[in-house]
């Protein structure tokens, strides 16, 4: 884990740290309602952002460093007595056969496992890749990255209110340029994020509430067993409520096929 921080992915979580940080502090020096609440001793309001941001912080690394669902593999042998134990509890005859990975020991992946070219691990319920936090979104990380950005925009929108709160007037252009230089630039890195939490997080609160995973939805024509199912057609779709309650409240591996499996005798 600490490996993986220092190797690729520490010039990202460096630069997003700092970057929240130097945004933090900017809104806590400038004339915003922060520092007029520290002026006037009222400090509730102060404690409780600080203490947002560094929850935020905190989600960001939790996320970032954990083991997003990683296949793992005991070698050939590890291998061959899991495949055997799966296909003694999955009927090959009605699901599609499991695919070989190319780059893995794997000799079988399980369902909705991909194999990721950055991590060069496979990962169950692969999501995606994201740059962000220089890790897979997968099973095990996929619910904690969707709380890491609901907390992130709390963080994100209370921040512009304050910004936009310490904005002073002047009598020209030049003056208002130079007096809330800073606090402009804060705006522009805080209106970005913004924008970018927003999208990541109706796209994913979507996916998840019809059990999709962006991967599946954006290679669909390409992944087996969706490729032969009809366009709206979701063999793990268990309507919006159950979708949503397995993905924040049930912490444990999904045997997938079986779930499948079950859609297929359904469909018949």
């Amino acid at each position: 884990m600490v490996q993986n921080m220092f190797r690729t992915g520490f010039l990202v979580r460096a630069t997003h740290t700092l970057l929240t940080w130097v945004t933090t502090l900017i809104l806590f020096l400038h004339n915003t309602d922060l520092r007029k609440c520290e002026e006037r001793g009222e400090l509730l309001l102060p404690v409780l952002f600080f203490l947002l941001v560094v929850l935020s912080v905190l989600l960001y690394f939790a996320v970032s460093l954990m083991d997003p669902g990683f296949v793992l593999t005991d070698g050939v042998k590890g291998v061959q007595g899991s495949n055997e134990e799966m296909e003694s509890m999955i009927p090959q005859s009605s699901t599609p056969r499991l695919r070989r990975c190319g780059y893995c020991l794997l000799q079988q992946q399980p369902m909705r496992a991909k194999h990721c070219q950055t991590c060069k691990r496979c990962v169950r319920r692969f999501d995606h890749h994201c740059p962000w936090i220089e890790n897979c979104v997968g099973e095990r990380n996929h619910r904690w990255f969707i709380v890491y950005l609901l907390v992130q925009l709390l963080a994100l929108l209370w921040a512009l209110h304050i910004a936009l709160s310490g904005l002073s007037p002047s009598s020209t252009w030049e003056v208002w340029f130079r007096v809330n230089g800073f606090l402009l630039a804060a705006l522009a890195v805080i209106g970005v994020f913004s924008v970018v939490v927003v999208l990541l997080l109706g796209c994913h609160l979507y996916l998840v509430s019809i059990n999709c995973t962006t991967w599946e939805f954006m290679s669909r024509h390409r992944i087996s067993y969706l490729k032969n199912c009809g366009n709206e057609e979701n063999p793990f779709d268990r309507g919006v409520f159950c979708n949503l309650w397995d993905f924040f409240c049930i912490c444990r591996t999904v045997m997938w096929e079986q779930m499948y499996h079950k859609h297929v005798i359904n469909s018949v």
